[in-house]
């Protein structure tokens, strides 16, 4: 009689109070570069500077963001990581209790570069810090847990921050932000595992993670994708004001956010098996928006339902993006990753250039053309990156060889 194999036995439940506890880190970040757009009127008049001055304090963010994520990773690959992911939320404990109680416009872009400098260390370190928490085959469910603040900052917390600060004040909503950044301190001290750092003989130069297989890759599709999702994004209301649209921007917003989060449920649920699937599908369904905005750009049905395909689309992307970089990186995967938000912040920035120009010379109707180039170039690259990047999953089959 022939012996049955022994079932495989159950996974590992993930450690969803730890994973949770780093959803809320990327939570707070987003509501704190996010939140000074929401209340931008108010916030000039407390300062007494002109909009377009206190609009600077998200430039500062972003560019502190872009500037210290790459070197900061690099020289602090050898320290432990929970002091050092404490040190980055931290970061905006001390930047919005400055910003709720400063009356100085200097002093607060200062602590608005503090809060963007916290966020390049703090998204370097997330993604590597799931990861690490879990087995091989659940790193991607595990991002997916870790990544799912970022959404619910934008579809939910931007929007009640700015209504929580326009019925009590703007100072009182960064004031709170900052307790709540102090209650994650506490949980993330409890609740948190700690991880070495790097030895010396495996730290790597950015240079060496860059030339690692599927490295490049991965950043390309990113800088490719995000600006494609920028172009359209940053300049959403004159494009809906050709479809006549305009007075609905929150409704058209609202379908985008909803499909977003959809799409990072599916994702989570399928990624680690399916990530290179998944990333193709992604890329095709914006590409399908890109084309009905292109051909029906004018009639409200196609835009709603080319933004539920876009929303689709690009919800799950950053979990795509950062799995897909943490296993081509391996051990190098927080500099990795601080790659992964230097070319993200490049991107955005590209995608209000880009759009701009179009929009000044040829008008909304290009964007469609110029959408599906990008998404045209996403595509290539991952189909072709199947030893490297977004490998093709190699199934093992009960009898056959290893």
């Amino acid at each position: 009689m022939t012996a049955r194999p022994s079932p495989a036995p159950p996974a590992r439940p993930l450690p969803l109070g730890a994973l949770l506890a780093l959803a809320m880190a990327g939570f707070i970040t987003i509501l704190t570069e996010a939140l000074p757009a929401g209340l931008l009127p108010q916030m000039a008049a407390g300062m007494h500077v002109a909009p377009t001055w206190l609009g600077q304090l998200i430039t500062a963010y972003a560019l502190g963001s872009m500037l210290a994520a790459i070197p900061l990773a690099t020289a602090t690959q050898g320290m432990r990581r929970r002091p050092l992911l404490m040190a980055a939320i931290a970061g905006f404990a001390v930047a919005n209790t400055v910003t709720a109680c400063s009356s100085s416009y200097t002093l607060t872009l200062v602590a608005r570069l503090i809060a963007g400098i916290s966020a390049g260390l703090l998204w370097a370190l997330i993604v590597g810090y799931a990861a690490r928490m879990v087995p091989h085959e659940q790193q991607g469910r595990a991002i997916a847990v870790a990544m799912v603040g970022t959404p619910l900052a934008l579809s939910l917390g931007v929007p009640a921050g700015t209504l929580l600060g326009n019925i009590l004040g703007w100072r009182l909503c960064f004031g709170l932000i900052s307790v709540l950044t102090l209650v994650l301190m506490a949980w993330v001290r409890l609740g948190l595992p700690d991880f070495a750092g790097l030895p010396g003989g495996k730290r790597q130069t950015i240079r060496q993670v860059f030339s690692l297989p599927g490295v490049r890759s991965v950043l390309f599709v990113v800088l490719t994708f995000v600006l494609a999702h920028n172009i359209l994004y940053t300049y959403i209301a004159p494009f809906l004001a050709t479809a006549h649209l305009a007075e609905h921007t929150e409704w058209v917003l609202l379908v985008f956010g909803v499909t977003s989060v959809l799409s990072i449920w599916v994702v989570g649920a399928l990624i680690d098996r399916h990530l290179r699937r998944l990333t193709l599908v992604s890329t095709l369904l914006f590409a399908l928006a890109a084309l009905l905005i292109g051909l029906a750009g004018t009639q409200p049905v196609a835009v709603y339902a080319a933004v539920a395909c876009w929303g689709l689309a690009f919800g799950g992307a950053a979990t795509l993006f950062q799995t897909a970089l943490a296993k081509a990186a391996g051990d190098a995967m927080d500099v990795a990753q601080a790659m992964l938000v230097t070319a993200w912040n490049l991107a955005i920035a590209g995608g209000g250039i880009v759009g701009g120009v179009l929009l000044d010379r040829f008008g909304t109707t290009t964007f469609a053309p110029a959408v599906l180039m990008l998404l045209l170039a996403t595509f290539w690259v991952v189909w072709s990156a199947r030893r490297g990047g977004f490998p093709v999953a190699i199934i093992h089959v009960k009898g056959a060889l290893p």
